[in-house]
């Protein structure tokens, strides 16, 4: 074998190795870049279901407390209007109850490693839940502002804060309950656009795992 052949087969060979390693090494960021946008959408998946517990909580506990402490309108001095809208109460939580249960199923299907072993369903549900949560707190929000923009019927929100000023030793504490319900009215709009850039997140980790599978 003349040396000319010899210095081509070897050229070759280390043209392949060369390329075998840009390979890898693309490969190797792309597994990188799946990790980080995995563990950034677990994160934010969290956020989004601390946020959904509290705004169940508050709201619900709102709902608890007017129930407790309501009477009728023919006893002395009601503690409640006798017409009193509870539907903007009633879209928080069951938009908070959606949304909880939408991120859990997130969690479990990316932590558990029997559920994220299902490479169809892990895809699916990591789109899907998000998604649900999205609509879920969009519809919420757009019930809770649409059935509370009356001027002549209060809702939970608009009556206790009206009296927030008034100290009370008792429920139903309105002060108290008015602060709830506008955290809970305030983290049920941040979940909107929070549970958009996890759909974002995940879709775009979808996209980056079929690429690495084709690689």
């Amino acid at each position: 074998m003349s040396s000319s052949l010899k210095n081509e087969l070897s050229s070759s060979e280390f043209e392949v190795e060369a390329q075998d390693l840009q390979l890898q090494s693309e490969l190797q960021s792309k597994h990188r870049l799946i990790d980080v946008v995995h563990g950034s959408r677990l994160a934010l998946t969290i956020l989004a279901l601390a946020a959904g517990i509290t705004v169940l909580g508050v709201s619900a506990n709102g709902l608890i407390v007017y129930h407790e402490t309501y009477l009728p309108a023919d006893f002395y001095l009601p503690l409640w209007p006798s017409q009193f809208d509870l539907r903007p109460t009633a879209a928080l939580i069951a938009g908070g109850v959606v949304v909880v249960v939408a991120n859990i199923v997130s969690l479990f299907f990316s932590k558990i490693q029997a559920l994220r072993s299902l490479t169809g369903a892990h895809a699916i549900t990591s789109i899907a839940a998000p998604a649900v949560g999205f609509i879920a707190s969009l519809v919420a929000m757009a019930l809770f502002y649409a059935v509370n923009s009356s001027s002549t019927v209060d809702s939970l929100q608009s009556w206790t804060c009206r009296w927030n000023d008034i100290p009370m030793t008792t429920q139903p504490h309105f002060g108290t309950l008015c602060n709830q319900s506008q955290a809970g009215v305030a983290l049920a709009v941040l979940l909107v656009p929070l549970e958009a850039i996890i759909l974002a997140a995940a879709g775009y980790q979808a996209v980056l795992e079929r690429r690495v599978t084709k690689a």
